[in-house]
């Protein structure tokens, strides 16, 4: 995927295939634009087709994290490389708002929700209307302590037209999401957090390394069980049971005989930690194919009845001291 500076944020691979994503307009609290959600989707696609990329955090700078739509005032484009071209943002009369929802606005929260890799809202600040409903579609939410959650939309005598009432529904239930809506709130994180809204409260100052910490631990698991799983349980939203067994049989037709499985099988009897994911590097990683060859090393000892000890305390030396 690109990297750099693109329509209202910026994109790092960092290490490990974690897409840290930025939005970069602190001055407007980070709202939104039709060119920024552009821009965004792309940028989505784009790791969903990258095999460099396992995780996407979406993040903010300065105070917060989204506050919604840009309703600054503030005219002036917004910098950064423009990933697509512009096309006439809708909005213009009651059939176009419904385009200009369906297929600009709304379109976000979908690239989200389906992309097969997991997606991690590190909400570091304000997160209101489509900051809200974007966080909701992540599959993981970590929040700084401080920071406000909320939509508030009947305030201006508006809905949460980017799917926000479906998402809360999805992750506190009916009763809280009337209660948040009608209500028009918005809580500090531990009220966010109790009412089964975020993962974790951490620390302002923690809120990075947490989220990388997490992101790392996602993106070292097995890729294709872990998206297979992801897809699956979205899915068992709205299936019944018996559908929910046939879908997770079909996808586990798949997993059962991937080479992650033989890894994890393997790691587990010889009671280390697996090496996932070798087949997303043609030629693997100094690590894998250290520890492929020592796979070999040990079929073949084994083979010829010949003693294992000084293989092992070869792979114990020498196997966590390889660098990629």
């Amino acid at each position: 995927m690109r990297t750099g500076s693109f329509t209202g944020f910026e994109v790092e691979l960092r290490d490990t295939g974690i897409a840290w994503i930025k939005f970069n307009t602190p001055e407007r609290l980070n709202g939104l634009t039709q060119p920024i959600k552009r821009d965004l989707v792309e940028t989505i696609v784009q790791a969903q087709m990258d095999n460099a990329v396992r995780v996407l955090v979406f993040t903010g700078e300065g105070r917060a994290f989204c506050a919604g739509d840009d309703i600054s005032g503030q005219r002036r484009p917004v910098g950064g490389e423009a990933l697509v071209p512009p096309i006439p943002p809708g909005h213009d009369s009651d059939i176009g708002t419904y385009e200009g929802l369906r297929h600009l606005s709304q379109t976000v929260n979908l690239a989200v929700r389906n992309c097969d890799k997991i997606s991690i809202a590190a909400i570091n600040g304000v997160a209101v209307q489509t900051g809200l409903s974007l966080a909701l579609a992540c599959d993981f939410r970590i929040a700084a302590k401080g920071a406000r959650l909320g939509s508030a939309t009947l305030r201006f005598g508006l809905l949460p037209d980017e799917g926000g009432q479906y998402l809360l529904v999805q992750t506190i239930g009916v009763a809280k999401t009337m209660d948040f809506l009608m209500n028009k709130r918005i809580v500090l994180a531990d009220e966010a957090y109790d009412l089964g809204m975020l993962h974790e409260v951490v620390e302002p100052n923690d809120l990075e390394a947490r989220t990388m910490d997490v992101a790392r631990n996602f993106a070292n698991g097995p890729q294709v069980a872990m998206r297979f799983l992801k897809r699956s349980i979205y899915n068992a939203y709205d299936l019944s049971f018996e559908q929910s067994l046939d879908e997770i049989a079909a996808k586990t037709a798949v997993t059962d005989h991937h080479p992650d499985a033989r890894e994890g099988g393997t790691a587990f009897r010889e009671k280390r930690q697996p090496e996932f994911n070798a087949w997303l590097s043609k030629e693997g990683s100094k690590s894998t194919r250290f520890n492929q060859a020592y796979q070999r090393l040990l079929a073949e000892a084994s083979r010829l009845g010949v003693e294992t000890a000084p293989i092992r305390a070869l792979r114990e030396t020498y196997g966590n001291h390889l660098e990629d």
